[in-house]
């Protein structure tokens, strides 16, 4: 069974100290399987958002252990900040990531709001999918009042805490209370203004939000036929906003609550709220996102503004992470490092190194050396990644070729096509070894009795059969990859014929190395049906490739 993972991300009450924000982060670290992954501190905010991840049970301890040393170190009578808050762990959201439930995750929320109540006195709310009822789902409406309106708030029986202590006491005076919850992925991202005025990051705030504003006609609230404030929605939907002005970098925000990046995505938010300020005489410089974003937030923000600039959609990741950085404006208030800011690529920072991260020179030396793998496998895929990298290269160039522009999208689809067979193949690189290195493990299980012997060849059989199976996924993707570079032969630009035709001449290297792989491992197969059927679809590939390699020869000869 995959791992459960989920993500926590408490939003503590204290922005300044650094040594008080680095002792309740490394509280995380005292617990074993739970990686902390980031500390985002605000000065003016006055707020710190610490994000970890990890299986459930783990993550819940670690979750309680931060909400015990945030109540010891931070005194919400003392503190002051610009963020709406009311607690010392204002909020601590459980966020689903892997092979686990919203329900499992609320479940999850509540037992730790449990252990919070009963163990450390601390009083609190659950909301989003893990309220009590349909009025406390809105963190804006169970914190409403804030810190300094706990008193009376306690006070009210529709208001009594979810966990913890029910009557205001010395501990809330002194923690606050907290809200836990279970909810999706969440994007807290703030967009920067050439101003200083809050009303007016408030006036964009409300075009954009989903909740809008309270219609008023010469300045009198209009009201709907139940007598309430009558709201005019904003713009985008899933959008929690407010304005208010930073001091620590001296210009007015808009600080948004992106609640569903699947409804309203990073760069509509940002898109939308530059024409609002343009309509209202202000100009966006830039935005700031606070904690982390998954990858596909940033490859969404290029695809768009390369759109936009009609620019081809079939470029690597790495660039395509730039341009998004630079059209958001990422790194407006402070550098924007990857690195540090996209999830999957922290979560992968302590990952062994692939073979396909390696330099070129390291890739051949490591090849060179007395291990046996990499091996044939790898390198034919390889050999196939970079033969349609020169195809995709072509259908860029011609993206961008003067006078084609009518084309480029034509050309961007088949980049985009070309950059999908590319990463399949260097996938195929490292799995190719790793097929090989679970022949190898079977090798080594203990054969001590009929048993351990048994099991011993079926781990031997079944990692054969997979190590037999990744060639001929490398034969198939090679052979499939040939279609970009004959694309672009025929209606490509013609000064990189020769690119496109050595691109097939690699794909046909990967497709003819791969082959001899399946047949080589398909003959220790005991399973010969398994053995023969492969062995038989494999030989079709490779024939089907000599055709597609005299079809380059002939565009060659013919325009050459």
């Amino acid at each position: 069974m995959n791992k459960q993972l989920i993500e926590c991300v408490p939003n503590i009450s204290e922005g300044r100290d650094i040594n008080k924000i680095n002792a309740i982060a490394n509280s995380v670290k005292t617990v074993e399987g739970v990686k902390l992954l980031d500390v985002d501190a605000g000065k003016a905010t006055n707020r710190t958002v610490i994000t970890f991840v990890g299986e459930p049970k783990n993550v819940i301890e670690a979750a309680f252990r931060l909400i015990k040393k945030a109540s010891e170190l931070i005194d919400m009578s003392k503190q002051k900040g610009e963020h709406p808050r009311f607690g010392a762990t204002d909020v601590c959201p459980l966020v689903p990531i892997a092979n686990i439930s919203m329900e499992e995750t609320a479940e999850y929320a509540r037992q730790l709001g449990k252990r919070v109540g009963e163990e450390l006195g601390i009083s609190g709310y659950y909301y989003e999918n893990a309220a009590t009822s349909a009025d406390r789902k809105n963190l804006a409406t169970v914190r409403s009042g804030e810190y300094e309106g706990l008193k009376e708030k306690l006070s009210k029986p529709n208001w009594k805490p979810d966990f913890g202590p029910t009557e205001y006491n010395q501990q809330i005076v002194s923690s606050g209370v907290t809200a836990i919850s279970a909810r999706d992925f969440l994007i807290a991202y703030n967009v920067n203004l050439n101003s200083t005025s809050a009303r007016r990051a408030n006036a964009i705030a409300f075009d954009i939000r989903e909740n809008g504003r309270v219609h008023t006609i010469n300045g009198k609230n209009v009201l709907d036929k139940n007598g309430n404030p009558e709201r005019i929605p904003g713009k985008l939907k899933a959008v929690k906003g407010i304005g208010w002005f930073i001091e620590e970098y001296g210009i007015a925000q808009i600080s948004y609550n992106l609640t569903n990046i699947s409804i309203t995505s990073m760069h509509q938010a940002f898109y939308e709220t530059d024409l609002c300020a343009t309509e209202r005489g202000l100009r966006v410089t830039g935005s700031e996102l606070v904690g982390l974003v998954p990858l596909q937030a940033m490859l969404d923000a290029a695809d768009f503004y390369l759109q936009k600039q009609e620019r081809s959609l079939g470029i690597s990741e790495s660039e395509k992470i730039k341009i998004a950085i630079k059209s958001l404006g990422l790194d407006d208030l402070k550098p924007f490092n990857p690195q540090e800011r996209i999830i999957e690529y922290v979560m992968n920072a302590d990952a062994d190194k692939k073979l396909i991260d390696f330099t070129i020179k390291d890739f051949a030396e490591e090849t060179a050396s007395e291990s046996m793998a990499p091996g044939g496998g790898s390198i034919a895929a390889y050999v196939g990644a970079l033969g349609v990298s020169l195809g995709t290269m072509v259908a860029n160039l011609s993206a961008h070729k003067q006078g084609w522009d009518q084309k480029w999208e034509y050309f961007s689809n088949w980049a985009v096509k070309g950059q999908k067979y590319k990463n399949e193949l260097l996938f195929l690189v490292d799995e190719d070894t790793n097929a090989f290195n679970k022949i190898i493990d079977g090798f080594r299980m203990p054969k001590t009795n009929y048993e351990e012997i048994e099991a011993r060849k079926l781990a031997i059989e079944n990692a054969t059969k997979y190590a037999t199976e990744i060639p001929f996924k490398v034969m198939e993707t090679g052979h499939n990859s040939i279609e970009v570079m004959i694309e672009m032969m025929k209606n490509g630009i013609q000064n990189s014929l020769s690119d496109a035709g050595v691109g097939v001449l690699c794909a046909k290297t990967a497709v003819t190395g791969a082959y001899f792989n399946v047949r080589i491992n398909a003959k220790d197969i005991k399973d010969r049906k398994f053995a023969e059927e492969i062995i038989a679809k494999a030989e079709a590939i490779y024939q089907k490739t000599m055709v597609l390699e005299q079809e380059m020869m002939q565009i060659i000869n013919s325009k050459i």
